[in-house]
């Protein structure tokens, strides 16, 4: 598999997890510096995120993905990920979007992780 495939695959598994509320599958494709810019300029570290996921304040219900591109710059990468989401969240109603994730990931001992995601409308 490529880089470029990897990075793809793990945009989709954390899609994936933040509709099954795997926590496993989060704490793998996120890395430990892992923060979420939410589109209220809002940040969440990785363990805010993924509690927030788990405790239903984040409640994804389904995402058609869209669109996927990826920039690599050696051990790092831009991949941004534009999907059709499901999702209700901070206790609002359950609506659709179009989400746009921005991710920032590095390569460490073979094994693409995101650093950081900016979320956008699009």
């Amino acid at each position: 598999m490529t880089d470029k495939e990897q990075i793809q695959q793990c945009y989709e598994k954390m899609c994936s997890a933040m509709i099954n509320k795997d926590r496993n599958v989060l704490e793998n494709v996120l890395d430990d510096s892992y923060v979420l810019v939410h589109m209220t300029g809002m940040r969440q570290s990785k363990s805010e995120f993924i509690n927030a996921v788990m405790d239903g304040t984040l409640n994804y219900y389904s995402a058609v993905h869209e669109s996927e591109s990826v920039e690599l710059t050696g051990d790092t990468a831009v991949a941004v990920g534009r999907s059709y989401v499901q999702a209700a969240v901070f206790g609002g109603g359950k609506h659709y979007w179009h989400l746009q994730q921005q991710c920032s990931l590095k390569k460490t001992d073979g094994q693409w992780k995101i650093t950081r995601s900016v979320a956008s409308t699009y």
